[in-house]
């Protein structure tokens, strides 16, 4: 390749190039003409490159080409904003959204574990009939207690997070069901109100909720908001509502559910280093409820806070309009 004369024949595209480039409005002609001349100025970059590499040349064509290239494709934003846009709106106006199905899971469920809790303890008897008496009395006086010490706490946080985190999935992407939801709450809500009772019974109730205060109030919430949302998209396939097909509804309510599932990630994660680090740890029983509490109240602080915020400006939780896909019309 004779680069002189490469040159000599491709200058005036590489300056016509650069002019547009310069400007901060174009026509739609000159758009045109804009990506045109990018794709040739690409291609010329390659030439150079493959036939006579010099580095002044290729150097001024890159920067050329990458001038070009983000003036057609557009700038993306760097990885951090997106990453503080998704904790600062994304998940919690998603959350916040869906309040009244995840406020409605935790009372429906509170009122079964605190029903059952009060039952079996004001009737011992019924108590000491959900087992042979050496195991309920193995279960009150040591085994209870020992499951918060009995691995190493760093083990036991993974091991938490790892099981809690596949409970909330279930809920979550179980939801368009409806039916396997239920099913996990209930078995849930029957055994924690068990376990419950029975420590009440025998007199340890004390034990019992100074052990499951401090990590459950964040953990149960978590799956409230996993099993609410999950319902969420169960009953946007039933009732889409007016001017939503089922399938738009399902996709809108299934891709808020997504960021939902992403977030409760990291607040398992909390939830699970309480219940590893805190709740059987030598604190006073009013300190480690007092962290729990400070995690809890914290959590709905900042739903509430920023998730009104988001929805008051309008939104959803759902995917910028450009990322959602075309839909086909309908009438």
């Amino acid at each position: 390749m004779d680069l002189d004369a490469y040159v000599a024949e491709h200058q005036g595209e590489w300056e016509r190039l650069e002019q547009l480039l310069r400007r901060r409005r174009l026509t739609g002609t000159e758009s045109d003409e804009l990506i045109a001349l990018y794709q040739r100025a690409a291609t010329h970059l390659s030439a150079v490159q493959s036939r006579a590499p010099d580095p002044a040349l290729v150097g001024r064509l890159s920067r050329l080409v990458a001038r070009a290239r983000a003036a057609v494709t557009g700038s993306s934003a760097p990885s951090w904003l997106t990453f503080a846009r998704f904790f600062t709106v994304g998940f919690p106006v998603a959350v916040y959204r869906a309040w009244p199905w995840w406020c409605g899971v935790a009372t429906a469920f509170s009122a079964v574990t605190f029903g059952l809790i009060a039952w079996f303890g004001t009737h011992p008897e019924l108590a000491a009939q959900l087992g042979p008496e050496p195991a309920i009395k193995q279960l009150v006086e040591k085994d209870f207690a020992n499951y918060y010490s009995e691995y190493p706490a760093q083990d036991f946080a993974a091991q938490v997070w790892t099981n809690n985190a596949q409970l909330a999935a279930i809920c979550l992407f179980s939801g368009v069901l409806i039916l396997p939801v239920l099913y996990v709450l209930v078995q849930n809500a029957l055994s924690v109100g068990a376990i419950g009772g029975v420590m009440v019974a025998y007199g340890k109730a004390d034990i019992f909720f100074g052990l499951i205060t401090p990590h459950g109030l964040l953990e149960l919430t978590a799956v409230f908001v996993a099993a609410g949302a999950g319902l969420r998209i169960g009953w946007a396939w039933i009732a889409p509502g007016r001017g939503r097909t089922r399938a738009q509804a399902l996709a809108e309510t299934c891709r808020a559910a997504v960021l939902i599932a992403l977030g409760l990630v990291v607040v398992l994660a909390i939830s699970g280093v309480i219940e590893a680090f805190v709740t059987p740890s030598g604190l006073p029983t009013a300190a480690r409820i007092a962290i729990g509490v400070a995690a809890f109240a914290g959590f709905l602080t900042y739903v509430v806070v920023l998730g009104r915020r988001a929805a008051r400006a309008g939104e959803t939780g759902d995917l910028a309009m450009a990322e959602r896909g075309d839909l086909a019309p309908t009438v």
